[in-house]
C-alpha cells in the first residue's frame, strides 16, 4: 500500500521545486501534491503527519477582534 502525500511531504516539495526553478503554477507538481495533502489532511483529521496549515495561534496572549 502506498503512502499518502501529508502536509509536510507538499511542503518539501514545493520548495524543492521552486529552487530548482521549476513549473510553479496551478497545473506544476507542486501544485498537485498541496492539494492532495490537503485532501489527506483533512480526511485524517490531519492525522498523516503533516503540520496543520492556517488558524491563529492563542500562545502568548488572546485573540484580538
Amino acid at each position: 500500500m502506498a503512502k499518502k502525500m501529508t502536509s509536510s511531504d507538499a511542503s518539501r516539495i514545493q520548495s524543492s521545486q521552486a529552487k530548482a526553478g521549476r513549473d510553479m503554477s496551478s497545473n506544476g507538481f507542486a501544485a498537485r501534491a498541496q492539494s492532495s495533502g490537503a485532501k489527506n489532511a483533512n480526511n485524517n483529521g490531519n492525522k498523516g503527519g503533516g503540520k496543520s496549515s492556517g488558524g491563529a495561534s492563542t500562545k502568548g496572549g488572546t485573540k484580538s477582534k
